[in-house]
């Protein structure tokens, strides 16, 4: 069975870190794109990085990017985000997704639709 599993989230004070993880079972993550998403109350789920685990090619939204990082761990099959200099506006349920059915692109990677398989999410809160 293919799943993918968050992990640690929770609330943090501004300018605050946390780290992410997203793990997988049922399959390798060894060939595929996974993904970073978050939906905060009343919006739109939106990108929020994403990686390239055969070619290691990373992509961020704008406004996460320079504070937050998406690496890979091959041999625990578990990919994280860490999170530093944390915002009130980075709250949301942050979601884990992995697809492996096309090549990497900044376009393609950023749509929701382009990945077939999601994690439950976990709640971060970013407040004082």
């Amino acid at each position: 069975q293919v799943q993918l599993v968050e992990s640690g989230g929770g609330l943090v004070q501004p300018g605050g870190s946390l780290r992410l993880s997203c793990a997988a079972s049922g399959f390798t993550f060894s060939r595929y794109v996974v993904a970073w998403f978050r939906q905060a109350p009343g919006k739109e789920r939106e990108f929020v990085a994403a990686v390239d685990r055969s070619g290691g090619r990373t992509e961020y939204k704008a406004s996460v990017k320079g504070r937050f990082t998406i690496s890979s761990d091959n041999g625990k099959n578990t990919v994280y985000l860490q999170m530093n200099s944390l915002k009130p506006e980075d709250t949301a349920v942050y979601y884990c997704a992995a697809d492996r059915r096309w090549t990497f692109s900044s376009t393609t990677s950023r749509l929701i639709s382009s990945y077939d398989y999601w994690g439950q999410g976990t709640q971060v809160t970013v407040s004082s």
